[in-house]
């Protein structure tokens, strides 16, 4: 049975197959967050349609950054309005501990969006 399109981006699989894995390592280990595989185990779709694919990754990372950014400047506004040093450590804490999150998950994006790779039935 096909999972869903969004369990599918959630789970980081293939987006012609949505049954290989994209990274060759879960999220939790930290010290091989960026480790991808070349191509899909199961249906040999390419993760790589070319050379500097990824570089478009920048614009979906950026705009999780200032999602991330906004998020945690309201949060500190609405709950504790601390001094402006305390916004500053909090919104670079939590975008240095999101790093692994904000570069798989724009990269899973970007090429569920512009990698061609359309599922069989779609």
């Amino acid at each position: 049975m096909r999972i869903s399109l969004l369990k599918a981006i959630g789970q980081g699989r293939c987006p012609r197959c949505r049954e290989g894995y994209i990274f060759k390592y879960p999220l939790n280990q930290f010290t091989r967050f960026s480790d991808m595989n070349q191509s899909c185990d199961k249906c040999e779709a390419t993760f790589e349609p070319e050379p500097g694919f990824y570089f478009g990754a920048l614009y979906v990372s950026y705009a999780f950054t200032i999602t991330i950014f906004g998020a945690v400047s309201a949060l500190l506004y609405y709950t504790i309005s601390p001094p402006d040093w305390v916004y500053i450590a909090a919104v670079i804490a939590t975008a240095v501990l999101l790093i692994p999150f904000s570069f798989r998950y724009s990269r899973i994006l970007f090429l569920y969006w512009f990698g061609g790779l359309q599922t069989k039935d779609e």
